[in-house]
């Protein structure tokens, strides 16, 4: 079992240290000046899971990508716990890239392999879609 420790540290300031050792300070307040607030990090956890399985898929397809990001928006319940309700993530590519191999990565992350993706798709609708910036090759 993984354990994560979560310290308050006064105010509206909290101290996690994650089962790996890193820490995370998390603010509780709606500023959220000193850290993020521990529902926007799931939107960021998210993108981060899928991030890196995208990248590994392609690798794995010997894909050249140059760049990946992925902006995830999200919209909560208006009542309390406050979830998640739906989530929309555009992923954006860049690279000698084929269309099909980006396609089939992206659907085996969400699909299978992104465990963050699956459970917050148990309060959340989760739409994507993505977009391709070509390199051009080299002139020798």
């Amino acid at each position: 079992m993984q354990t994560a420790t979560v310290r308050w540290a006064g105010g509206e300031k909290f101290l996690a240290t994650m089962p790996s050792g890193a820490s995370i300070q998390f603010n509780a307040g709606s500023t959220h000046k000193d850290g993020p607030g521990p529902m926007e990090t799931l939107l960021g956890a998210v993108g981060a899971c899928t991030s890196v399985d995208v990248a590994m898929i392609l690798e794995k397809k010997r894909q050249k990508l140059e760049s990946l990001e992925v902006i995830v928006s999200g919209e909560r319940a208006s009542s309390p716990p406050e979830v998640w309700t739906k989530i929309e993530m555009v992923y954006r590519l860049k690279g000698r890239l084929d269309e099909k191999a980006v396609r089939d990565a992206i659907e085996l992350s969400q699909k299978k392999y992104c465990s963050v993706a699956a459970m917050l798709g148990k309060t959340a609708s989760i739409t994507y879609r993505h977009e391709i910036q070509s390199t051009k090759p080299q002139k020798p």
